[in-house]
């Protein structure tokens, strides 16, 4: 009978034992859930421009020069209001990289970055081209007209205008598809395409003259046309003939 008792005893502590445990089980808490995967990095702003300037305030470190809103009260610099914003571009590249030559422009242009370049090259190209206000040999212009006509006209439209269209509608497959059509001759080394891009009519004249003069003295490389251009206009008489050709371009006021 003592047996039986003991065994019951047992027998009722571990069902005790075991609930107990159930319920020390349900009331543990329970395991953190496992953490959310972590969202992906925002995607880094655009780098802003080195300088943070507008594209006036850009322009307007050119206005010791090239004067307010691009427009060269200097005879020896050049406007820049109406420059073609692919030229601009370009020539800013090539002063910086040295394959263009230039006597200041090189350092000048080694401090802007491609954006700034860019910004700039918008603003001048929007701007408008005012021609100088120069002295000219009144005598000269009519011949220096048909010395245009005869041997430029035909990479400088309109008497060597501005022409805001020209790069957009010309493309240097397009210019050699034409010539082609009509057999002329097109060099492939010549600047295809941007030719019309420069401003001769109502260009500083000192500015045009020692540009003339850089490619003549081979500082800067003159297109195989143009080189023919200037032969002809200097077959007779190099002085005279380049002083009416310019007469003509400062006559357009």
């Amino acid at each position: 009978m003592a047996n039986t008792s003991k065994k019951l005893a047992l027998l009722v502590g571990g069902i005790v034992l075991g609930l107990g445990s159930i319920a020390q089980a349900a009331d543990a808490p329970k395991p953190a859930a496992a953490p959310a995967p972590a969202a992906a990095p925002a995607a880094a702003p655009a780098a802003p421009l080195v300088s943070g300037a507008s594209a006036e305030a850009l322009a307007n470190t050119c206005a010791g020069c090239h004067g307010t809103g691009g427009v060269s009260a200097g005879p020896a610099s050049p406007t820049l209001a109406g420059t073609n914003a692919e030229y601009f571009n370009d020539i800013m590249k090539r002063y910086a990289d040295g394959s263009a030559y230039s006597t200041i422009m090189g350092r000048i242009a080694k401090g802007f970055t491609t954006e700034e370049i860019a910004l700039m090259a918008d603003y001048f190209a929007k701007a408008p081209f005012s021609p100088a206000k120069q002295k000219f040999d009144t005598a000269m212009v009519k011949e220096g007209g048909k010395l245009h006509d005869k041997n430029c006209e035909k990479c400088h439209s309109e008497g060597g205008k501005v022409l805001a269209a020209a790069p957009a509608d010309k493309k240097p497959a397009d210019k050699k598809e034409k010539a082609a059509k009509k057999g002329d001759d097109e060099d492939e080394d010549d600047e295809e395409a941007g030719d019309e891009w420069h401003i001769l009519a109502g260009q500083w004249t000192p500015y045009l003259r020692y540009t003339l003069e850089d490619y003549v003295a081979e500082r800067r490389e003159m297109p195989k046309k143009m080189k023919k251009a200037i032969e002809k206009v200097t077959a007779k008489d190099a002085d005279t003939g380049l002083a009416a050709l310019l007469a003509y371009y400062a006559s357009q006021q």
